[in-house]
């Protein structure tokens, strides 16, 4: 066990967060913590830490055990470049490469047997660590995690100079290369784009850690999970399996706890009513105090927990436009001097539901917004389209407006009865619509902004990232309105669960080209997933047939290039498990040879490796 909470209670400010909470994390193990916001997710991990006490219960940890945390907008600061801040990780194993290097060079020179022996005796020792924590492989480690969180070609960069969002997928990344005994991740996938959250689920099936995490995403929880603890009512339950598995493991437990208690609130109305009929008759009377006890011995059960009605969206509109509501011809889309794609076409016809998909940073949130701004000519609208966007960021919104107010200013025609009834639909109710929108959560934003989206009754619906700070059942709540909306949906998302869900075709921005996908995103993702070596593709459809033929050439050569390496270090671990043995130490003519093999085996692998990632 590496970590077990008995029967865990905390308050805070004299409100209770959750009570009785009883589970253990297993060495190894994957575990997902999910609840709607405001329940105590963050709270749990933060007692799981130390950072807080529990009013009653016990935490046990075992001891010395390494916990790395990834909070939800975790970074740091430092101004150290990338590579050399992961660098500090294996300082020790770093180290230990340059001691071998030197008792090496001493062993060479040795001046008499004892010297010798002795020398021999402490490069066996720091054979045996250097092979446990491979330390010739830190460079490989290093760029295998930079490159897979979306660092490639970034090794040089201040860290200082990072996004907040830059920093904490650096974060992410040290976490996977300090490997502790437990990983906590707070909303891991907030910041990386779906290439990069392909990756981090393949890493992780081979993380050596136990993991928990608290996610919304439900694919990730789904790739990466095999339990699913639930934070509901103050209460705790765990459930076995990945999140499609919880889903239907909770409604059969929230069914049979209410037959349950309803099989015996009826039981109980029965023994009620013959008592309350035959306590008085002294014929019955015997048999009715009986029933009595029988009641009195009865435990109770609880009455099912009935969690609050999620948000109900609905999307509609008063004008239908004509069949074709977009098309862009050549649009060059720029950021100041920087090119995001060149030469872009895409045409959406009435009722298409679109997702736009691309890394982080290549240009997905302002295409939208160009598109909004009409005056570009490339960009054509057609006739009738009412377009309403949906703002991840919701700049639009103004701070000291209170929500009731927001909504009213930009819909004057409502009463104040129709402007209630909007938000508390949307899940906004009589005791959040006199806060002020600055003192808003991120939840209550996002419901907020949706609610002002639908009273806008768009036909051709833009929306950025809609699924951010949602929780689970509004995010669910959202997909089967947009579903049932028949307007048209272009939409940015990396919820894949979302996309998968709503997605009738994909529009990609890869390489400085804007790219249209016929199809759903199962189609897509399959297409697109990456598969060892990691060899970037081309769309089939776009080679020719010398580009085919380049593109074997390239995969044997890459091919080739793994062969070698795997030889050489095959006959790296040889070379070290020689110079373990005690006969070999023994005879420093052979132990001179071998060392020098080795060096020349370390500077032709070094090689090896550069040629492999400049292949990729």
């Amino acid at each position: 066990m590496l970590i077990t909470l008995d029967n865990v209670t905390f308050s805070y400010g004299g409100n209770l967060i959750f009570r009785d909470v009883s589970f253990a994390l297993n060495e190894g193990e994957r575990a997902g913590l999910i609840g709607a916001n405001g329940e105590g997710k963050t709270t749990l991990i933060k007692l799981i830490l130390g950072e807080l006490e529990a009013d009653f219960g016990e935490i046990i940890r075992k001891n010395g055990l390494k916990i790395g945390y990834l909070e939800q907008n975790g970074g740091y600061s430092s101004g150290n470049t990338v590579y050399a801040e992961m660098l500090e990780i294996f300082k020790e194993e770093l180290s230990a490469v340059e001691k071998l290097s030197t008792l090496s060079a001493e062993l060479a020179n040795a001046g008499n047997e004892r010297e010798y022996n002795v020398l021999s005796a402490k490069i066996e020792s720091l054979n045996k660590f250097l092979s446990a924590r491979d330390c010739f492989d830190v460079d490989v480690k290093i760029k295998t995690v930079l490159n897979g969180m979306g660092f490639n070609g970034m090794y040089e960069r201040i860290i200082d100079t990072m996004s907040g969002g830059e920093k904490t997928r650096l974060k992410l990344a040290r976490l996977l290369l300090e490997t502790p005994d437990l990983l906590i991740l707070d909303e891991p996938t907030n910041h990386l784009d779906i290439a990069t959250l392909f990756w981090l689920e393949e890493y992780l099936q081979t993380f050596k850690g136990a993991i928990f995490v608290v996610s919304h995403d439900r694919y990730f929880l789904d790739r990466t999970v095999g339990r699913i603890l639930e934070i509901e009512n103050k209460r705790l339950t765990s459930f076995t399996g990945n999140y499609s598995k919880y889903k239907i493991l909770k409604a059969d437990l929230v069914e049979r706890l209410q037959k349950d208690y309803e099989a015996q609130q009826e039981e109980r109305a029965k023994l009620q009513d013959y008592v309350d009929r035959n306590i008085v008759r002294a014929t019955t009377a015997k048999s009715a105090q009986s029933r009595v006890k029988q009641l009195e011995r009865m435990e109770i059960l609880e009455k099912p927990y009935i969690p609050p009605k999620p948000p109900r969206f609905k999307f509609g509109y008063d004008t239908k436009p004509y069949e074709q509501v977009l098309d862009i011809e050549g649009l060059n889309l720029k950021i100041g001097e920087r090119t995001l794609f060149s030469d872009g076409r895409l045409s959406v016809r009435r009722g298409e539901k679109l997702a736009l998909i691309g890394e982080n940073g290549t240009g997905k949130s302002t295409l939208l917004k160009e598109i909004i701004k009409g005056s570009n000519p490339t960009i054509k609208l057609g006739r009738f389209v009412k377009i309403a966007f949906y703002d991840q960021e919701g700049i639009n919104l103004n701070g000291e407006n209170t929500v009731l107010s927001e909504l009213w200013e930009r819909h004057v025609g409502y009463t104040q009865t129709e402007a209630r009834s909007a938000l508390a639909r949307c899940g906004l109710f009589a005791e959040d619509i006199d806060k002020q929108v600055k003192f808003l959560s991120g939840g209550e934003r996002a419901k907020l902004a949706l609610c002002i989206l639908e009273c806008e009754r768009g036909n051709v619906l833009l929306l950025d990232e809609p699924t951010n700070h949602l929780d689970l059942p509004a995010r669910e709540a959202l997909e089967t309105s947009l579903k049932e909306f028949d307007g048209t949906l272009i939409f940015v998302s990396h919820d894949r669960y979302f996309l998968s869900a709503l997605a009738g075709a994909i529009a990609e921005i890869e390489d400085g080209k804007l790219r249209y996908f016929a199809g759903g995103y199962e189609a897509y993702a399959a297409e697109k997933k990456p598969s060892p070596p990691p060899v970037r593709k081309t769309e089939k459809a776009y080679r020719s047939k010398k580009e085919r033929a380049e593109e074997e050439r390239q995969k044997q050569l890459v091919k080739n290039l793994e062969a070698q390496i795997a030889e050489c270090e095959k006959r790296e671990e040889e070379i070290n498990n020689l110079l373990a043995q005690p006969e070999i130490i023994a005879d420093y003519v052979r132990v001179n040879a071998l060392l020098k093999e080795l060096e020349a085996i370390k500077l032709q692998t070094d090689g090896l490796y550069k040629a492999y990632e400049d292949m990729l």
